[in-house]
């Protein structure tokens, strides 16, 4: 296999393989709680598009940089000096439907950002700690995985900031949490929730004990191992299953399953992983 191209060079995004096979990438703002300008979400596609096809990588971890915040969302002071929702005044020379087409194209600029992480082939957790607002609950929900620190805060925040949540809050959540009620709870009051509440309603899967980045992030390299032991084969066929199957009928996933396995049952994981099990050795895979 040739040599895979080297990860784009990022300013706000921290990348490293703190385990084999295992990325961690790190929102790298902690002097503003890791809150996001334009020029932060824009580094997402490149990178979490490497990540995909990257053969040395088979489980991301995804957390935010310095003691205080995976993300307190969007900086707004940033956003209101220079975005489309700026007072610009060549903005009110143009008439409602150039005004709209330009908001449009700007909003779906930023989903697509966001999005890359939940199109990335690999598994994502989302190691949650501090503060999670507003656009830290897109990033999330983005992710496969989430888990949090016991002193970690979570807002639907943008009802407060006067706009609709717009980059996949209100598409996504509804999904990962099935409680329609708590939903719009969350959503229509900005208010905010802890550990225990998101844990129970399951937006998290895990809660640590003692509050802080360190442990929470010690859970997810313990996760991501686990995960990147596995058959890449295997793992990424189930993550995209999973996802394909997400608005789909059982009928349609069950079609689906079997022309992918038809595929890649082809492979040698399937023999390493069943002989691994007889011979009670650790299997070792190929890089996909």
């Amino acid at each position: 296999m040739a040599d895979h191209p080297a990860p784009p060079p990022c300013k706000y995004l921290n990348l490293t393989y703190p385990l084999p096979f295992v990325a961690h990438v790190e929102i790298n703002r902690p002097e503003k709680m890791n809150a996001f300008k334009q020029e932060m979400w824009q580094e997402f596609p490149p990178l979490f598009s490497h990540l995909s096809t990257s053969p040395s990588t088979r489980a991301i971890i995804l957390s935010g940089a310095g003691p205080k915040a995976f993300t307190a969302g969007l900086d707004v002071q940033e956003a209101s000096q220079d975005s489309p929702l700026s007072p610009n005044p060549s903005h009110s020379a143009l008439d409602g439907a150039r005004t709209a087409t330009t908001l449009r194209r700007h909003i779906d600029a930023f989903q697509a950002c966001i999005t890359s992480i939940e199109k990335c082939e690999k598994p994502i957790v989302a190691a949650i700690h501090g503060w999670c607002l507003g656009l830290g609950i897109d990033i999330s929900v983005c992710c496969d995985v989430r888990i949090c620190a016991k002193d970690t805060r979570f807002s639907v925040k943008e009802v407060d900031i006067g706009l609709a949540a717009d980059i996949g809050t209100l598409s996504r959540l509804p999904k990962v949490v099935r409680s329609g009620s708590w939903v719009k709870d969350v959503c229509l009051s900005a208010r905010l929730f802890g550990a225990e509440e998101a844990e129970k309603v399951g937006f998290v899967s895990w809660v640590g004990s003692i509050g802080g980045k360190e442990e929470v992030v010690k859970e997810a390299l313990r996760w991501a191992e686990l995960v990147a032991g596995k058959s890449p084969v295997a793992v990424q066929g189930t993550k995209e299953i999973l996802n394909w199957s997400w608005n789909r009928s059982v009928e349609d996933g069950l079609r689906y399953t079997g022309v992918w396995n038809s595929a890649m049952l082809q492979s040698e994981d399937t023999k390493e992983a069943m002989m691994s099990g007889i011979s009670k050795k650790k299997p070792k895979f190929a890089k996909l």
